[in-house]
Formats: C-alpha cells, structure tokens, sequence
C-alpha cells in the first residue's frame, strides 16, 4: 500500500477512494480550521496538519512527518481561484505562488510518485521566482526534472473517466527516475450524462425565501416531494431560492439560459433586462454531462448550475412552458455529479453554503480514482 500526504487537502474529495484502491492518505495539510475539522472527520486516521504551509514551521513540521511516516505519495491541489475564469485572474495572485511551496515540499521529502492537480490556466499562468517570472509549468519542471519523469499529456476532462461533469483540468503525474516508471492517463470511458446519473433521484420543488406560504401557493407538492427526497438521503433537500429567479427557470427549457426569454428573462424591478453572461440561469442539458461544479453553485444566477428540469406542461407559449425543478442541485446530486461515494460522511455541523463552497473546489474523486488506480496497477504487475 503506498503512503500518502496531501496537500492543500480541502475537506478530503481528491481522496474519497483512494484507500479502497490501496493508497492511504497518512498526513495531510490544511490552513483553514473548517476544512481541517471536516477532513478529520471524514479521516480520523490521517494525522491532519492545520496550519499556512507558507509558514516555515508548519511546513518544515508537514515534511517531517511525511519522512517520519515513510511518505512515498505526494497528492498537491494548490488554490486556484487565482487562475479560474470564474474568477478574477488577477496577475500574480498570491494564491498562484503557493505551488512554490508545493515544490519545496515534494523536494525535501522526495516520495516516489506525486500527482500535482490544477486548473488549465495552470499552463499559461506566470509566477514570480526570485528575479525571475515563469510559467507555472516552466518552474514545476524545472526544478523537478531532474529527479522526476513527467507525463506526455496533462489536460484531463472528468467527463472522460465516468464523471458525469465535464470539468477540465491540468495534472502532472510525477515518478522519481530511479523507479523507472512513466505514469500517464488511462484510456478514457464511456461519458455518463445527466439523464443517466441522476435517472433515479426524485424531483424537488425549490423553498421560496419569501416563505412557506408563498412556497406551497407556488408548489403545492411541495412538502409531498421533499418527504420523497429525504427517503433517498438526508441531503437531498429543497434548496432556497427567490421567487423572481425560481419564475424565470419554472419557464426555461432544459440546456437553455433565461437571457433567452422574452417574457420571463433575468429583469430588475420595473422589467429592465440584467445583463450577463450566456451561461448565467442557464439550466443544464440532460443529454451532457453536468458543467463544471464551482463554489457558487447554490446561486441560479451562478455559471450553468440550475437543473436540467422536466417538461410538465406546454401550449405553445412561454407562459404555457413549464418546466420542474427550477432551483440548483441538492447536496445529495452535487455528490453524484462530484462523483463522491453516496455514503461520504458529512459531518452534521458544516452548514449548506459551506458544504457547497468545497465540493465546488474539489477535483472529482473517481477522476482521482481512475488516475491512482493506474498507478497501483502498474505497481502491481
């Protein structure tokens, strides 16, 4: 069984399977007390490290222990909101700079094999060292290249590996030289759409924020199909939106944006048009796999994140057009579409918008699977 660390290790998604394929995750690193607890609860065995690795001490107490624990597996998800377009890409962001320290650690501990995950903007993004500006790529290599084998090809889709989410991403698969060994993707597999995935999940009405009462006049299933949601997980429950955004998706068709509406579009008060991008209250496409999931995905006006929705009735008209679901993903669909085991030990005290915000900035965890599980099979043979 190979000995990992994580790093930049978030509430553990990257790590979901990893054990179950024969890797397991012995020390981990978190600076944020919420993520670190939540770790610790979904791992209670791994020795979580809370602290800022950018610390000298916390840093130098992360790789001690690594060599203490004889780490030979290095998994490093560095922050990307500095690099995401659905973010701000500010130039040299200090978020970017921490693979720095990323670099440094895998250098001090050497392990045999490390997985380094990121946004594709990675390959474009520039840091500052010392005197010098780099790509991100630029400096990784070389400062690893000469220990470490790299893979052919770093852009990776989900969608290809049974995620049924389409998220992109850019990962550099290391081997230290003298193990002789190349570590490259597996064949990809069949896609899974969101037809597919969430076949068996039962619909939800949205909760109005207006209120229940508002909520049952809109819904009057309302209450009937939360019972039935609940029966399938305790995090299939109805999500809170306003009744102006839930009425603008109530007539979107599936895989279609509100901005193309004539009647029922995205408006201030007094009608007026709010301006956007394309892919904002835009319900998904049952026939695709989902978007990428981000931070935000609990808000409809957020990037492509309302569900795809079933046509209950149509006359002709967009008033006559309705479709159901008009809300964001439940918790228990974020976990399918994020690939997450469906019995993932959530701790009861993380609040939804927490729970949200980091599956949103997870890797999914069967893409992390398909990946590892290469690995292990080439040790194996």
């Amino acid at each position: 069984m190979l000995k990992g660390l994580s790093l930049f290790a978030n509430v553990g998604i990257a790590e979901a399977y990893l054990e179950s394929i024969g890797v397991n995750i012995l020390v981990a690193n978190e600076i944020d007390e919420n993520r670190s607890k939540f770790y610790q609860h979904v791992y209670p065995k791994t020795n979580m490290i809370v602290g800022d690795i950018t610390n000298e001490t916390i840093r130098t107490t992360v790789i001690n222990e690594a060599k203490e624990k004889e780490i030979d597996f290095i998994i490093a998800t560095p922050p990307c909101q500095g690099m995401s377009i659905a973010g701000k890409m500010k130039d040299f962001d200090e978020r970017n700079q921490l693979i720095y320290y990323a670099i440094d650690v895998i250098k001090r501990v050497k392990p045999k094999f490390v997985l380094l995950e990121n946004v594709p903007m990675q390959l474009r993004t520039k840091i500052k060292v010392g005197e010098k500006i780099l790509l991100i790529p630029e400096y990784i290599k070389s400062e690893l290249s000469g220990l470490y084998n790299f893979n052919n090809e770093t852009l990776v889709k989900a969608m290809d590996y049974g995620v049924p989410q389409m998220r992109q991403r850019n990962i550099f698969l290391l081997c230290r030289k003298d193990t002789k060994m190349h570590w490259e993707f597996p064949e990809k597999k069949k896609i899974i759409t969101l037809k597919e995935a969430l076949k068996e999940v039962p619909s939800l009405d949205p909760r109005l924020r207006e209120g229940e009462e508002l909520t049952l006049k809109k819904f009057p299933s309302y209450l009937n199909k939360k019972e039935e949601g609940e029966k399938i997980s305790k995090w299939h429950f109805p999500p809170t939106h306003s009744w102006r955004m839930v009425e603008w998706m109530t007539h979107t068709p599936s895989g279609c944006t509100a901005f193309d509406n004539e009647i029922y579009y995205p408006q201030k008060s007094g009608g007026v048009r709010i301006k956007g991008h394309y892919n904002h209250y835009r319900r998904l496409d049952w026939n695709k796999p989902s978007r990428t999931i981000t931070q935000n995905n609990g808000v409809i006006s957020s990037l492509a994140c309302v569900h795809p929705g079933h046509l209950i009735s149509d006359d002709g008209t967009e008033e006559g057009r309705i479709y159901s679901d008009p809300r964001v993903f439940s918790i228990y669909e974020l976990m399918i579409v994020t690939s997450l085991p469906l019995n993932w030990n959530i701790p009861e005290w993380a609040k939804e918008s927490f729970i949200r915000k980091v599956i949103g900035e997870g890797i999914p965890s069967l893409l992390v699977k398909e990946i590892v599980l290469e690995l292990v099979k080439k040790l194996r043979d």
